[in-house]
């Protein structure tokens, strides 16, 4: 057994992790264009669509879609940007999009999965990520075989949630600060381009390069198969990418990226295949700019 220490918002505890157990993957957190298809009448899915504004949705979405904005479930927090809204906002938002808690809810959006990951993770945060899946390939895939797609909008009426607040979906700095030190316990993955991993660009916003201290690059769009539809590489090869980052079967993985949403879909992928997950929400950009924390690394993995 190992001994990891996490730092929630108010107290340090210690969690005990079985060393090398393999938790199982989870297939349904991932549904196919023929499911969806032959679910659309099915009284309990719920399509959301995740969208930075109104276009990418009028332009056409998947019959029954309803939008929901990622500026309703993210927002900018001390000078950070995409970070949690309070846990009875982001329900209320949910509510208010036709969730309820016998919702089968499936997502897809703009950014080639990004923003469809990063509303998996606010759903599992909220104690709700066994009830989501993304649509693999998203609605790019869903189109390119030619399935219908409309401009109207449904009619929603408002659902009812439980929510369950899993704090240990997230990690912060304080808690970052202690792995980058000493990660022996954790396999810290980031999810941001190769040339920012290793200091050869700037992130947008951000005046430090490199690396969190300890981290291994794994660019979230490595996990897809090259083209412009969205699709998960096949379970073999992305156990691959992540053993070649450094992450074995059951060992316990921190994503980060700029501002919590590239490392949103290393964090999707990672409970996909069974590891013990959490993000780092505040990313580099807070990390940079915490009296906490603030060191780099410019070296690559």
């Amino acid at each position: 057994m190992r001994t990891a220490w996490l730092c929630g918002p108010a107290t340090l505890i210690v969690l005990l992790a079985l060393a090398g157990t393999a938790a199982a993957q989870h297939p349904e957190m991932l549904v196919s264009t023929d499911w969806l298809a032959s679910h659309l009448s099915d009284p309990r899915l719920l399509v959301l669509c995740i969208a930075d504004d109104e276009s990418f949705y009028s332009a056409g979405h998947i019959p029954g879609a309803r939008l929901v904005r990622l500026s309703e479930i993210a927002t900018t927090s001390n000078g950070v940007p995409n970070q949690l809204p309070s846990a009875e906002h982001l329900q209320k938002v949910f509510e208010n999009a036709g969730a309820s808690d016998n919702s089968r809810v499936v997502l897809y959006g703009e950014r080639t999965g990004v923003m469809a990951a990063r509303a998996y993770f606010t759903l599992d945060y909220l104690g709700l990520g066994n009830t989501a899946a993304l649509l693999d390939g998203g609605i790019e895939k869903w189109r390119s075989e030619h399935r219908p797609t409309t401009k109207e909008r449904p009619n929603v009426r408002p659902g009812k949630l439980h929510i369950h607040i899993q704090q240990d979906a997230l990690v912060e700095t304080p808690f970052m600060n202690a792995i980058a030190r000493s990660s022996s316990a954790f396999v810290l993955l980031d999810a941001r381009p190769k040339a920012e991993y290793s200091g050869l660009r700037l992130s947008e916003g951000i005046t430090k390069s490199g690396h969190i201290p300890g981290a291994r690059s794994l660019y979230w769009q490595e996990l897809l198969v090259p083209g412009d539809v969205p699709q998960l590489l096949p379970v073999s090869e992305l156990k691959e990418k992540f053993a070649s980052a450094g992450a074995d079967p059951g060992d316990a993985v921190v994503t980060y990226c700029r501002t919590g949403m590239q490392s949103s879909f290393d964090y999707f992928v990672a409970k996909y295949l069974g590891y013990r997950v959490q993000m780092y929400v505040g990313s580099f950009y807070e990390w940079t700019k915490s009296s906490h924390g603030g060191q780099t690394s410019a070296f690559c993995h």
